[in-house]
Parts: structure tokens; C-alpha cells; sequence
């Protein structure tokens, strides 16, 4: 792999900017911010004042509200960058300033939690600003440097240490789970836990760890809340706190109001399969494992969601459950049409969908995907349908 990997949110950046605007980039830690917003600075804006939050002296001047100090920060710059700009007291204000007083002025804020910087820079960058998330490595990316059977030689690596920049880039295994378990026990909370009101750091990791074996399941929070010590309405805040900050995300049943469809239930999967497999201390290879239908659904979804998000397809993503326990793992409403999606590791699985869904959606598309079919679901080209094996249900 070469030093740097081409970013797929790169040309969405560069659209992005624009004088008398912000762009703001959200992301997990570790997944390349910085990396990005130095590739467009090189490329499309050498002259940048690229700066951090976490900088003293930048806060005393970003924090003084005064126009005087803000302009005389940036000078004749054209272009401002703030990476961590989360650590910045009122950074919406100073950044509204900045761009209402200083002519053609371009700005870009980095943030690795969206509770944080998108409370400072709601309100006053109404209309002013365009925000972009920024994930670990998509196989959208990663394919343009691999020809197709090279990633799927390595497609059992995805599966158990996913795709942060640094894993892809490490060369041996044994590296890449010293990483994965210095991002979970340095990185992956650091965001949380400096939140006021969040004091059981230990808590946090057991509710993520049943989070991790409970993949592609529905979630009790009753159930969580017992297993792990917390009231129900803690652990709903910090669920909810912890989508914010990108280390997971929850999807909740699709329905027509349908009698048997479940729709209050929410399912929780990770970015990334090695934050998941990090924080079980599990990076067994596939052979040794029973977890591997999990691990094969978390990272197909993962990564249509990245396919989804970096190609700007409107997409709103459900799994379907009825109370006679039929079930698809992916249901995709986009354009006001219907495809739905089982994930199968093994590609002798069904090739029927569900009854119940041919009944209550017949127009809908259905596929199965597996491994041998999954490269044209998760990186097809942006103009291609939802996938070469999407058809009709018989």
C-alpha cells in the first residue's frame, strides 16, 4: 500500500469550501481528519493557516471574540483550517465572525465528535456551513489501489482488524492488534468520558463489549442496563452518546404499519470490525471463530453505509422483523423504492427472501450477499444500481 490512500471525501471537501462558508468535518478519531485536511491544503489551498484547538495560544485568540484579534489571526490568509476545533469555547461564534468579517475567507473545522462541535457551531453558522463525516477506510477507496482478487485475499484481514488508515498500512498482524488495542483503551472514549455527567468509564466499556457480542440482534436496554450496572436512562444517553462520537451507530425496524412488522426494537453495529474485535480482545482468524456470520454483516453494512454517504445516494436504512421471527438484515428506501438485502457468509444461503416480505412488498428488489458477490454491493461504481445480483423476489 502506498503512504497515503486517495480519500473518497476529498473531492466532496474541495466542493465544500467556499468563500463566506464553513465546512465542518466530523469523524472517529484516528481515521484520517487531519490527513484529509492537509491533502486539500497541499492540493487546492497552499496557503492555508491550518492550526489546532488544542493549541493554547490559537484558543486565546479563536476564544477572544473581538474581530480585530480575529483578523489579525489569520492575516491575509485566504483559507483557515481548524483541526480539533471542538476544543474551542463558543467555536461557532468566532467562526461566524471570521467569515462575515473577513473578506472571501474559506474555513474548515475538524471535530472527532458531533455532541461537541456540532452544539458550537449550530446556531451561529446557520446557513453558513456544509459538514462531511469521515469514516475508517471504505473498500470504495481501497479499491482503486487492488485489483479485485487481492482484496479478496484480504478480505479475512477486513473481517477481524477492519480498515482504520494505520491497520491497513501496518505490515503484520501482530501490529495491527497492538493499534487496535491502543484505540480502544486510548482513543475510542477519550470524547465521551470528557463529557460532564459520564463517570463510569468501566461501565461504558462493558455496555460497549455486550454491544460487540450482540451484533446484528435486537437490543434491550432493560437487559443492557442489568447486565452491565446502569438505569435504563443511562444507558440510552450513553448509546446515544456514543453514535455521536462514531463508534457505532443503530438502526431501528422497517415497517408500512403492518400488523406483525417490529419496529420499536434497534439493532447496533460498529464502523469497524477491529474496534469491535478490540474491544472483545478477540483477533482469532476466521477458522477459529463462531462469530463469523456477525462479523461478515457488520462489515457489509458498514461499509454500504460509507458506499452510501461517500457517493451521496439518499438512502434510508432499516432491517426488517416480524413478530413470527422472519427477518432481512438490510432494508434500503431510496427514491421511493424498496431493496432489500440478506448477508449470507455462506453463498450456498436461500436464495428466497422471506415470505412475509413477498406478501406485504412485492415490488421490492432482494439479494443475498456473500463472498462471492459482496465487491458489487459495497464498491460499485456510483452510477450503478443497487448491485448486479438485486432482482425481484419470485
Amino acid at each position: 500500500m502506498p503512504a497515503y490512500i486517495p480519500q473518497a471525501q476529498l473531492d466532496s471537501l474541495v466542493r465544500a469550501v467556499a468563500p463566506g462558508r464553513v465546512a465542518v468535518l466530523y469523524g472517529p478519531r484516528r481515521v484520517g481528519k487531519t490527513t484529509l485536511v492537509r491533502r486539500f491544503a497541499r492540493e487546492h489551498a497552499p496557503d492555508a493557516l491550518m492550526v489546532s484547538g488544542e493549541d493554547i495560544t490559537v484558543r486565546d485568540y479563536l476564544e477572544s471574540q473581538s474581530v480585530a484579534k480575529l483578523r489579525s489571526f489569520v492575516g491575509a490568509r485566504h483559507t483557515l483550517i481548524v483541526d480539533e476545533a471542538q476544543h474551542v469555547r463558543q467555536i461557532g461564534l468566532a467562526l461566524k465572525l471570521l467569515v462575515d468579517h473577513v473578506d472571501g475567507l474559506r474555513v474548515i473545522a475538524t471535530g472527532s465528535s458531533s455532541f461537541d462541535l456540532a452544539q458550537r457551531t449550530g446556531e451561529p453558522l446557520t446557513g453558513r456551513k456544509r459538514t462531511l463525516l469521515l469514516l475508517p477506510l471504505s473498500q470504495l477507496e481501497l479499491g482503486g489501489l487492488e485489483a479485485a482478487h487481492e482484496t479478496r485475499a484480504r478480505l479475512e484481514m477486513r473481517l477481524v482488524y477492519g480498515s482504520y488508515p494505520e491497520v491497513v498500512l501496518e505490515e503484520s498482524s501482530a501490529d495491527r492488534e497492538v493499534y487496535l488495542r491502543e484505540l480502544v483503551s486510548s482513543y475510542l472514549f477519550r470524547d465521551v468520558l470528557m463529557l460532564e455527567g459520564v463517570r463510569h468509564a468501566g461501565k461504558l466499556l462493558r455496555l460497549l463489549q455486550s454491544l460487540a457480542f450482540q451484533v446484528g440482534k435486537d437490543v434491550s436496554l432493560p437487559e443492557l442496563g442489568s447486565r452491565v450496572g446502569l438505569a435504563v436512562p443511562t444507558v440510552d444517553r450513553y448509546l446515544d452518546l456514543l453514535e455521536k462520537a462514531f463508534v457505532l451507530y443503530s438502526r431501528h425496524g422497517f415497517s408500512r404499519n403492518l400488523r406483525k412488522e417490529i419496529t420499536r426494537s434497534r439493532r447496533y453495529y460498529f464502523f469497524d470490525n477491529g474496534v469491535r474485535n478490540g474491544l472483545i480482545a478477540n483477533f482469532s482468524p476466521l477458522a477459529l471463530r463462531d462469530d463469523v456470520g456477525a462479523l461478515w454483516e457488520n462489515y457489509v453494512l458498514a461499509e454500504r453505509s460509507k458506499f452510501n454517504l461517500y457517493t451521496g445516494r439518499p438512502v434510508e436504512s432499516y432491517f426488517w422483523r416480524t413478530y413470527d421471527r422472519q427477518e432481512l438484515d438490510l432494508v434500503e428506501s431510496h427514491g421511493g423504492t424498496l431493496a432489500a438485502a440478506e448477508m449470507k457468509w455462506s453463498p450456498r444461503a436461500s436464495a428466497r427472501p422471506p415470505a412475509g416480505w413477498r406478501r406485504a412488498y412485492p415490488e421490492a428488489t432482494w439479494q443475498v450477499v456473500h463472498p462471492g458477490n459482496y465487491l458489487s454491493f459495497i464498491a460499485p461504481s456510483a452510477s450503478a444500481p443497487v448491485g448486479p445480483s438485486a432482482r425481484r423476489p419470485d
